[in-house]
């Protein structure tokens, strides 16, 4: 037999009510801030909001920096706003309106969870915000001002098209087959830079819009990307990987993912290597936010990303190939940025005074002439995304406490003070005391060590039932207080509402995420390779369950994406210890990803690898899986494809097996409308409570 969850909103009993001093209405309407973008000629920053899914841009300038709305979006309508950029004199904004470029495919495609008669389109928008006057330039994705600030470059239908500033005389740069990306323009805005795919291979090449004359940077048949121009521009800077089909080795062993750095010189025509990763499993092609995260820096310096030592840390290397490690330690750095000057590189680190703060983030930077390493933020509040001013005297960023959600910031590089923005824009029915997550860690059987948030009010029933959260990615880290993620601040707050209910709820950084070093990221025998990482699942449920305020007898488990997979995985292979879960746009069978090949070759252990893969996937479960489970997925998700609910759900039907289930049309895995997630958020909450009788 089988429910249809077909409500909004939850109605909770007036016992409910009285328990509670806020609603999961109230708690999810936290604002949300991202694409922080900085003036290039004065200290102006700029944002986009997310409120309650209407979604604007901010700007805020020295030395008040007081935050102003300038553009007036006023619907609920699931359109995000990104590429979020001032033009080179500061005065206007342009930014994409629509898609989903959190996608694995399809970004720039048009969604439409508010489902009105026709699909919104992709567009560019400029806004001055000096008269806030905003306006639709074109349809179009991934826009770039010219230096002089004239012409606007974008990808339409993977091509290059070129318009004026205020949106006249559109045309197509040139064609090439493949698709472009990362598009740039040269200094001195006499040629731009690319990347073409062309499937087999992907070829790097500037385009001189002087001479129209398209020209290709060492062409070969590796893949080629990332590319960049020194601050002169007089040379390029692009990563080359192996390009084709390899040789059918061995499924289930851990491989090297080669890559080089390589640079080219405008003037003599020549590229060569400058350097080599090494050919070990920690050499291999980093997987951290921005990747190679390869840049140039002052005095033709360039400055990447290696997690060779370890741990996900920067290097800087010259044009002789002198090469020296800019941070180390046992932390990770992400979200990096470049000072104005090229001197100061700023990023996000998980480090600080407190042992706490591996779980946490703060504000690092080093200096590339000293190699001086700082900290710059401390405390139990989180910091994250560093975008430096253009005068070089403050850097704005978003920070959040546990208390209070993410919201953007400025800090004077001088006096160390943290001014908060747009504070106001917080909303009255916000909670202001919440939970205070505890550092837990512990062991799986095997011996990793795995860390934690433990959520549970002081007050409340003697034994409280449990809930394991487990989160998504799956190169992800839940932290201490609100997240710098939209996706899991959202989380953040179902948890935090889960305890005010009076459940227990641990929420469990797995093997697989990051935070924790190399082989903790990337570890043999998971996935489709053997699932090895739900052992950190279960033991997250037996560490909770063994806990003298926690009912063994009742422990659930819900999660989001992959978090939605290793739910399933709990529900079929341990229903004794997970008594209830919510399996939301979960990934169910894994032996599809390894289709025979059409050719004679073979891996020797395919049929080995199939078999393992298949055991990895929750579909083959089914027979041990007796718990409840909700399942919700939206049927345009662009990260894992609705076809996984819908076939775990005809084995349930065929098999009798008893389940809910609830379905939102038209929305996206992150759910781009604000009513939406408010939906699955109660439809959640409600569903374990009805299990676990908090």
């Amino acid at each position: 037999m089988k429910k249809v969850l077909l409500f909004l909103f939850v109605i909770w009993t007036i016992a409910t009510v009285q328990a509670q001093r806020f609603s999961i209405q109230d708690i999810s309407s936290f604002p949300f801030p991202s694409e922080l973008t900085a003036s290039p000629v004065d200290d102006q920053l700029a944002w986009t909001m997310n409120e309650q899914g209407k979604r604007n841009v901010f700007i805020a300038k020295s030395p008040i920096f007081e935050a102003i709305q300038v553009t007036d979006f006023s619907e609920d309508d699931g359109q995000e706003i990104t590429s979020l950029q001032f033009s080179p004199d500061g005065q206007s904004l342009i930014f994409v309106r629509g898609g989903e470029h959190g996608s694995n495919w399809d970004p720039g495609v048009g969604i439409n969870p508010s489902q009105v008669t026709f699909t919104p389109k992709v567009e560019i928008w400029k806004v001055n915000h000096a008269d806030r006057r905003t306006e639709k330039l074109t349809e179009g994705d991934y826009p770039s001002f010219s230096p002089d600030g004239q012409m606007i470059l974008f990808i339409k239908n993977r091509q290059v098209w070129k318009m004026d500033s205020n949106g006249g005389s559109i045309a197509q740069l040139f064609e090439t087959s493949g698709a472009v990306s990362n598009l740039s323009w040269s200094p001195n805005g006499q040629k731009i830079l690319i990347t073409v795919n062309r499937g087999t291979h992907s070829m790097v090449a500037t385009f001189d819009l002087t001479m129209n004359q398209l020209t290709w940077i060492a062409p070969s048949f590796y893949r080629d990307t990332n590319p960049c121009w020194s601050v002169d521009g007089r040379f390029i800077a692009f990563v080359r990987l192996l390009g084709g089909k390899p040789e059918p080795f061995p499924i289930l062993e851990q491989r090297h993912s080669p890559w080089e750095i390589w640079v080219y010189q405008l003037s003599d025509d020549q590229a060569y290597p400058l350097w080599k990763a090494p050919e070990t499993l920690r050499g291999s092609v980093p997987t951290t936010h921005g990747g190679f995260n390869l840049r140039w820096a002052a005095d033709h310096m360039l400055t990447f990303l290696s997690y060779e030592d370890g741990w996900p840390h920067l290097y800087a290397i010259d044009l002789n190939g002198n090469r020296r490690q800019l941070t180390k330690g046992n932390f990770m750095v992400e979200h990096i940025s470049l000072s104005k000057d090229g001197y100061f590189l700023y990023f996000s680190v998980n480090t600080g005074h407190a042992k706490e703060d591996i779980d946490r983030r703060h504000i690092g930077r080093v200096q590339l002439e000293t190699g001086k390493f700082e900290v710059l933020t401390q405390g139990e509040g989180i910091e994250a995304i560093p975008v430096p001013l253009a005068s070089g005297n403050a850097i704005g960023m978003v920070s959040s406490t546990v208390h209070r959600p993410l919201i953007p910031a400025i800090l004077s590089l001088e006096s160390r003070e943290l001014k908060l923005l747009a504070e106001e824009r917080i909303p009255k029915e916000m909670p202001t005391s919440l939970v205070v997550p505890k550092q837990v860690v512990f062991q799986s059987p095997d011996g990793v060590t795995v860390h934690g948030q433990l959520f549970v009010k002081d007050d409340g029933a003697e034994k409280k039932p449990g809930i394991v959260f487990v989160h998504g990615g799956p190169q992800r880290q839940m932290l201490l207080g609100w997240h710098y993620g939209d996706y899991y601040s959202n989380t953040y707050a179902v948890n935090q509402y889960l305890a005010e209910l009076g459940f227990a709820v641990l929420s469990v950084n797995f093997r697989l995420g990051i935070g924790y070093g190399y082989e903790f990221h990337k570890p043999a025998r998971t996935y489709w390779q053997g699932a090895e990482e739900y052992l950190d699942i279960k033991a997250a449920g037996e560490y909770l369950a063994s806990l003298d305020g926690v009912d063994e007898t009742r422990i659930g488990v819900y999660g989001g994406s992959y978090g939605g997979y290793l739910t399933a995985l709990a529900l079929g292979r341990d229903s004794d210890l997970f008594k209830v879960g919510v399996d939301i746009h979960g990934v169910h069978e894994l032996s599809s990803r390894l289709e025979l090949p059409a050719g004679f070759e073979k891996a020797p252990d395919f049929d080995r690898a199939l078999r393992t893969a298949w055991l990895s996937s929750p579909l083959a479960y089914l027979d041990t899986w007796t718990s409840p489970v909700l399942f919700i997925h939206g049927d345009d998700d662009r990260n894992v494809a609705v076809s996984h609910t819908t076939d775990i759900i005809r084995r349930f039907d065929e098999r009798k097996m008893p389940y809910e289930y609830l379905m939102i049309p038209d929305d996206s895995h992150h759910w781009m409308k604000f009513e939406n997630l408010v939906r699955v958020n109660a439809a959640t909450v409600e569903f374990l409570r009805k299990h676990l009788n908090p």
